[in-house]
C-alpha cells in the first residue's frame, strides 16, 4: 500500500542584498543542525505561509504599491498572492531581525537603543505569533514595502522528503539603518557573503547548501550591485515553476533539474516519500 503523498506548503524566502565592498553581498543564516528540515544547511531568511499572513481584513491597508491582485497575477495564482510576500517579509522579520517596512519614504531605522530595543520585543512578539504585523505597522505608523520585494524564482520540493514547499524566492535590498542577526533558535549563525563565495566555499565542503539555495546564488551573482539584480528582477514575467527529482541508485542519491538528462524517467525510480531525512544534499545533475 502506498503512504499518503506529503503536503506542499507555501512558502516564501528573501534574498536580503546589500552593495559591500567588495561587490554583491547576501545575507545566509546556518539552520540549527537539530532541525528536521536542512539542519546544519546555509539558507535565506524564510519558511511557510501562515494564516496571519492572509488573514488580517487591513492588511493591504499597511502594504506600499502591491495589493493581493497584483501580487496573485505576478506569482500566477487566483487569489492570496499578498500573502508571499507579508510571509517573506515576517520571516525575514524573525529569522533575521530585519523589517521590510517603511514610514514615510524611507525604511525603518533602528539606529536609536532604545526603538531598537522595542523592536527586538516586536520580534519575539512576531516569532511567537501574540503579534501579527500588520498590528506593528499600524502601532508604529508604518507599511510594510512589499513594492520594493522583487519576485526571483519559484521552486517546489520534490517527491521523497517528509516535508515538502512550493517556495517562491523574492529579493530586497537591506535596510541601511538596520542589522540583521540569526535568532540564535532556528538559525545559530550568520554572515553577509558575495554570491561567488558562498558558492566557492560550498564546492569547498565549507558552506553546507541545497540545490535552490545554490541555483537562486548563481542568479545573483551574474550582478555587481544591488541596483542591477532589482532592476533584472523587477523585468521579469511569467516565472515557471521549478520541481526536481530524486534518484536513488548504484551511486547514491542525485537530484535532477527539469530539462536535464534521466528527469523523465525520474519519477519511476524516486524513493519513496517518507524515506528520507530533510532535503539531500547531493551533486545536482
Amino acid at each position: 500500500m502506498s503512504p499518503e503523498p506529503v503536503p506542499i506548503r507555501p512558502a516564501a524566502t528573501v534574498l536580503l542584498l546589500r552593495d559591500g565592498d567588495g561587490g554583491l553581498e547576501v545575507f545566509m543564516l546556518r539552520r540549527n543542525r537539530e532541525a528536521t528540515f536542512v539542519g546544519g544547511v546555509y539558507v535565506f531568511p524564510g519558511g511557510k505561509v501562515d494564516p496571519s499572513d492572509r488573514g488580517d481584513p487591513g492588511l493591504e491597508e499597511v502594504c506600499s504599491g502591491r495589493d493581493d491582485a497584483s501580487c496573485s497575477s505576478a506569482l500566477g495564482v487566483g487569489s492570496g498572492g499578498l500573502a508571499y510576500w507579508v510571509a517573506a517579509i515576517r520571516e525575514c522579520f524573525e529569522e533575521a531581525g530585519v523589517l521590510l517596512a517603511t514610514e514615510g519614504d524611507s525604511l525603518v531605522s533602528l539606529t536609536d537603543p532604545g526603538r531598537a530595543e522595542r523592536f527586538a520585543r516586536y520580534r519575539e512578539s512576531v516569532y511567537s505569533g501574540d503579534l501579527r504585523l500588520a498590528e506593528l505597522c499600524r502601532r508604529e505608523g508604518l507599511r510594510l514595502a512589499v513594492d520594493r520585494v522583487g519576485y526571483l524564482s519559484h521552486w517546489i520540493t520534490p517527491v521523497g522528503p517528509p516535508r515538502r514547499f512550493d517556495t517562491r524566492f523574492f529579493v530586497a535590498a537591506a535596510p541601511p539603518d538596520q542589522v540583521p542577526l540569526h535568532d540564535g533558535g532556528e538559525t545559530v549563525a550568520s554572515e553577509w557573503i558575495g554570491p561567488g563565495e558562498a558558492l566557492r566555499r560550498h564546492r569547498a565542503g565549507e558552506f553546507d547548501l541545497i540545490l535552490p539555495t545554490i541555483r537562486n546564488l548563481e542568479d545573483v551573482a551574474r550582478f555587481g550591485t544591488v541596483e542591477e539584480v532589482m532592476a533584472d528582477v523587477g523585468a521579469r514575467r511569467d516565472i515557471a515553476a521549478i520541481t526536481p527529482r530524486i534518484v536513488r541508485d548504484e551511486s547514491g542519491i542525485r537530484v535532477i533539474e527539469p530539462g536535464r538528462p534521466g528527469y523523465d524517467e525520474a519519477l519511476d525510480r524516486a524513493p519513496t516519500e517518507g524515506t528520507i531525512t530533510g532535503v539531500p544534499r547531493p551533486r545536482p545533475e
